[in-house]
């Protein structure tokens, strides 16, 4: 839906050129439009870290920094949102200066943020088995990782190409860098999107990522599941030692 209204109002935009509120909206449809995949994979990330680590997935610390960053990807886009409209307007110097170090601390915030399910990924996969550890969806939890790992490097590249071309020295118009053309922009954009879109789709992350409706502390996933009866699959009441029911 989200990009099916960006592109739509990109061809608005390519049919009048000279509107300036169609620009500003199409141009944050690009930006806004992904953030749902970065607050998705940092999601599914923590699920398996307090799935393998239950004591420090579930922590009070850990889940107050999550919080955190939620807000703050609201913040980053409301910011990005007020410098477009802010920079549209206006041709003072300071306050084009102004708007690009807003522009530039969003985005590389952006990068930030979607870099952190690698961190917890990394946890989760290589610090000491704990005895605590839970199962939860459907499938193995080396095939949860593998495709928390895929989408998150194809993020990585979405918004470090983001990043890198922001911070780069303005270019002339009469000669612009490679990362200017329409190829580098619907590649780096929406191609590796629909690539991600893809993944999730194909590996049905409603089924392998599922959690039970309440949880919300060690041990949840496990004991919510079982209280759950006839709703959990076959395979979970074997993993749990539930007789089928």
């Amino acid at each position: 839906m989200s990009r099916l209204a960006t592109l739509v109002l990109r061809i608005t935009w390519a049919t009048r050129q000279h509107n300036v509120r169609l620009a500003i909206a199409a141009n944050v449809f690009v930006n806004a439009g992904i953030l749902i995949l970065y607050l998705l994979n940092l999601i599914f990330t923590q699920r398996i870290l307090r799935a393998t680590h239950p004591k420090i997935g579930w922590h009070a610390i850990l889940s107050i920094t999550f919080k955190v960053f939620y807000a703050a990807i609201g913040a980053a886009l409301a910011m990005v949102i007020t410098a477009a409209i802010i920079g549209a307007y206006t041709l003072n110097t300071s306050t084009l200066e102004k708007v690009r170090d807003v522009q530039l601390a969003a985005i590389t915030f952006l990068l930030i943020f979607v870099t952190l399910p690698l961190v917890l990924l990394a946890l989760a996969h290589f610090l000491p088995h704990s005895s605590d550890e839970e199962h939860f969806g459907q499938g193995s939890m080396t095939k949860k990782k593998v495709i928390v790992l895929l989408v998150a490097c194809l993020l990585i590249t979405i918004a470090g190409f983001k990043a890198g071309t922001a911070w780069m020295p303005p270019h002339p118009i009469t000669k612009p860098a490679w990362y200017h053309s329409k190829a580098s922009f619907y590649i780096f954009n929406f191609a590796l999107e629909i690539t991600v879109l893809f993944i999730l789709t194909l590996s049905r992350p409603d089924k392998g990522f599922h959690v039970p409706n309440g949880s919300k502390g060690p041990g949840d996933y496990t004991r919510l599941s079982i209280s759950a009866g006839p709703e959990i699959t076959r395979e979970e009441r074997e993993m749990y030692g539930v007789d089928k029911v």
